[in-house]
């Protein structure tokens, strides 16, 4: 099938279902489902897919399911969406505002899960066609926001057979119409790092007879991320943020405990990998001098995600080509964690930003409850996945060569 077809195909699929994508994406933000309980999202991207005559799986928890387009003969590439909600409140004032209290799409995950459900549609007509040079399998992942799911997925043979894995993510800072591509890595690491102290306590007038553990966690707060400033490559922008911190109970007494919690955020593999036992290192030399015990619990979150470059070369050409001329546009590396980290350490793959902002509107940033996207993007999205998909299954390689491919 050659580009001009393809996109005529598109035109004509999306005149006819790009309003009930809309309201599929309208109905999923006004009913958001937390990580490990997308229950009734999943439900109803089942019978949609069902409808389309195909056999969707779903995952043992209930949540969350994979289901494969076309015949297991030729590669295998996954298209991924992740369906979980954030426990926010919506703030929007919209018709379509969330109806559950404490939970709204505010990172965009309706937008992901349409996307990949118009893009089944599509690609299950054109496997009836006999038009799909291989197999398509779609994964509608749950509790990304966790983060988990994507484990979850791979646990049960997500990837089993795929030779590349794409997907999208909603880009308040990028106009609709167009898709941020980056080869290498595209987001952070992102652990959550608990430190807690411990001492004698004593009274305020007597410092000096105990261990001021109010002082010695402020030297904690202070130190140890100025420390790790000095100890790992700048150019990993390993970062140490606190977001919480706890300690006494009245002002004339020096407390026994306290405890402090933040994120450890990293640009770099490898100084990922290192950084647990360095701050460990470093937590016990601060404790020490102020005479207090220290302890912590570090949680792995992701990995940074890290483009294959021949994968994203696939991306940014189908999307180039889907959706025209200057579409494609660079972008930088986000601090944000996302759990596709984990397919990308197993198989190639890509991973870009869908715009999703009105040219010269308002930027409305995700993991807030005034987020929301203009809903062009939906079918920006529909083409620029089937078009990866069908330009990976059929083997593209360096962009001179396209022309003799399904997207020539």
């Amino acid at each position: 099938m050659r580009g001009r077809e393809l996109r005529g195909e598109l035109d004509a699929f999306l005149a006819e279902t790009e309003q009930d994508l809309v309201a599929f994406r309208r109905d999923l933000h006004m009913h958001p489902e937390l990580a490990f309980a997308e229950y009734r999202t999943t439900q109803r991207i089942a019978e949609r897919l069902t409808a389309a005559g195909l056999a969707p799986s779903v995952l043992p928890r209930g949540t969350g399911l994979i289901c494969d387009v076309g015949s297991g003969d030729g590669p295998t590439v996954a298209l991924r969406a992740d369906i979980d909600a954030l426990p926010l409140q919506d703030e929007k004032d919209a018709p379509y505002h969330s109806t559950v209290e404490g939970a709204c799409h505010a990172c965009g995950h309706d937008v992901h899960t349409t996307v990949l459900l118009g893009t089944s549609l599509f690609l299950a007509q054109q496997a009836a066609a006999g038009l799909l040079p291989g197999r398509v399998r779609l994964i509608f992942q749950p509790a990304e926001e966790l983060p988990g799911g994507a484990l979850e997925v791979m646990a049960q043979g997500g990837l089993k057979d795929v030779d590349r894995i794409f997907g999208l993510h909603c880009d308040p800072r990028v106009d609709v119409g167009q898709v941020g591509i980056r080869p290498g890595p595209i987001t952070s690491a992102c652990d959550k790092l608990v430190v807690r102290v411990s001492g004698p306590g004593g009274h305020t007038a007597r410092p000096h007879l105990t261990a001021d553990l109010v002082f010695a966690l402020a030297k904690i707060l202070t130190e140890l991320p100025a420390a790790l400033s000095r100890r790992i490559d700048p150019r990993s922008s390993l970062s140490l943020v606190w977001g919480k911190v706890e300690a006494g109970t009245a002002a004339n007494a020096i407390p026994d405990a306290g405890v402090a919690a933040g994120t450890v955020r990293c640009l770099d593999e490898d100084a990922w990998h290192a950084a647990p036992d360095l701050i460990k290192s470093l937590l016990e030399s601060v404790a020490s001098a102020y005479g207090v015990e220290a302890t912590m619990d570090y949680t792995r979150g992701v990995p940074p995600v890290v483009n294959d470059e021949v994968s994203t070369e696939m991306l940014a050409e189908a999307a180039e080509r889907a959706l025209g001329a200057g579409a494609v546009v660079p972008t930088q590396q986000s601090l944000g964690g996302e759990d596709f980290a984990w397919y990308l350490e197993s198989i190639p793959g890509a991973f870009a930003r869908l715009g999703t902002r009105s040219p010269g509107g308002v930027t409305y940033d995700i993991h807030q409850g005034t987020f929301d996207v203009d809903e062009k993007a939906i079918a920006m999205g529909v083409r620029v996945m089937a078009a990866t998909a069908l330009t990976a299954l059929w083997e593209v390689g360096p962009l001179d060569s396209v022309t003799t491919t399904a997207m020539a």
